[in-house]
Parts: C-alpha cells; structure tokens; sequence
C-alpha cells in the first residue's frame, strides 16, 4: 500500500512536496512531554553549516519525522492529525516545490530501532535528492517557504533532517 493511503503516483507527488525542511520560526528545541528535547527547527547556524558545503553539489537529506496525535494549534490545521496536518504542509509546499528540486528517492516506514536509543521512534523515513546544496539553503531563506513551514512544525513531534553526500557508488 502507498504511504499514508495515498495511491502510488499520488504518494510520489505528495512527498515530492513533503519534502521535510525545518524552520526558523522557533530557534530553540522545545522539550516533550516525556523531556526529551523536540527537533522540529532549524537553526541560522545550522542552515549556514550546510551551506558551507560546494553549493553546486547534489546533496540527499536523511529526513525522519514522528507526528503529533493532533496537530498543534493556531498554525490553520487545528483539530487535524499530525499526519493529516504534513499532508497539509505538503500540499502547499507543492505550489513551491519547482524552485528547490526536491525529489524523494526512497520513503518507508519507521520501525523498530535495532542501534540506537529505543525512545526514539519515527514513523516515516524519506530520503530526498535536491540537484543543488544551494537549492535546498535557498528554502531556509525563502518568504514564501517561511510562510508555511510552521505547519511542519505543528504537525510533528520530533524530525530529524540530516545531510548526506554520496559516497558509493560514485560515477
């Protein structure tokens, strides 16, 4: 089955629109209700770290995401699940997609967590491929991005998006 009930073609188009950015908005890191610290912003420093990269390079982000039961609210999807509330946030970021790039190449998801902290759980995992570091940078900075990119935030739990470069196999 396509992920989130979503038919396969759909499913590729919507996350091709997912594809899962921080934000701004919130510079610090929010505790959950078990403690734990929430990972749902980027920082000014975190996005100038990647864009210390060779802006030409393709870059693929690593971008794991744990909804909230019910979205949070005052970001305009009040009521909503936190899935329900990505898929939102997907579904807007559609309209901006063409000047970023990105393109999921491979989406599943989240299991048991065989190394690592066993609290930590995730319930989608989305490999993403922007043709440029820059592309990707550029959104960070972007109005119009800004604009929407709180509703990610209402929407999940915790996220991680991390930065990968291809090492095998090179062309």
């Amino acid at each position: 089955m396509a992920p989130l009930g979503l038919s396969c073609c759909a499913a590729l188009s919507a996350y091709t629109a997912f594809a899962t950015f921080a934000t701004f908005a919130r510079p610090t890191h929010p505790k959950s209700r078990t403690g734990a610290l929430v990972h749902n912003h980027a920082s000014t420093a975190q996005i100038d770290a990647v864009a210390e990269g060779d802006p030409d390079e393709p870059v693929v982000m690593l971008n794991l995401l744990r909804y909230r039961e019910t979205a949070e609210s005052g970001y305009g999807v009040d009521g909503m699940s936190g899935e329900a509330a990505y898929r939102e946030y997907g579904r807007r970021f559609a309209e901006l997609h063409p000047r970023f790039g990105g393109e999921p190449i491979w989406m599943g998801r989240g299991g048991v967590t065989a190394i690592g902290p066993t609290s930590e759980r995730w319930d989608i995992a989305i490999l993403v491929r922007y043709p440029t570091r820059a592309q990707f940078v550029a959104m960070f900075r972007d109005p119009d991005y800004l604009a929407i990119a709180p509703i990610r935030a209402a929407a999940l739990v915790d996220s991680r998006i991390i930065e990968t470069t291809q090492l095998l196999p090179k062309a």
